[in-house]
């Protein structure tokens, strides 16, 4: 045990509702600008809502997961309701292995983060092919990878205002 370097754990602060609602606003937001749909950006809404369903997950559910999949359907002018079985399977996913994955340190997360991101991206291809016979190109798998690497970055923005010490106290060490 000498060459292993523990690091303390923290005690988070409770997530508020306003900024979990504020986080998924954004996400929309950064989904709704032209450049989101190029090849390896991430669909932040799918990233957003799996932290959240792993950090927090009697807050932001399958019901909040559909109903962004919902908006989401109306601003790409996809079949209504293929965004939102994507984001309510994902939820799901993401609330089941919630435990598991915490466990790991954040760059064994992206494992779990690669395979939730792309089985979402995976049930949009099926939808897409079952509705119109169309097939999508293996790029259209890129921004899963992109969205894992992002998770860290994600992850440290979206703990930050949980992190704060509620004293203010200079000799604290917290």
């Amino acid at each position: 045990m000498s060459g292993i370097k523990q690091t303390p754990e923290r005690i988070l602060l409770p997530v508020s509702p306003v900024f979990i609602a504020l986080s998924l606003f954004v996400a929309f937001l950064l989904n709704l600008q032209p450049w989101g749909h190029w090849v390896g950006v991430p669909d932040f809404v799918a990233l957003v809502l799996v932290f959240w369903g792993i950090h927090q997950p009697r807050r932001v559910g399958i019901g909040i997961a559909f109903c962004m999949g919902l908006l989401m359907d109306v601003n790409d002018a996809t079949l209504l309701g293929e965004n939102a079985l994507a984001y309510t399977l994902l939820s799901y996913f993401a609330i089941t292995l919630h435990r598991r994955v915490l466990w790991f340190p954040l760059k064994k997360q992206g494992w779990y983060i690669l395979f939730l991101l792309l089985s979402s991206r995976l049930v949009q291809m099926l939808v897409q092919f079952i509705v119109s016979h169309r097939t999508a190109s293996w790029f259209y798998l890129i921004d899963s990878c992109v969205g894992t690497l992002l998770w860290p970055v994600v992850t440290m923005i979206l703990l930050a205002p949980q992190r704060q010490s509620v004293d203010t106290d200079v000799d604290r060490s917290l």
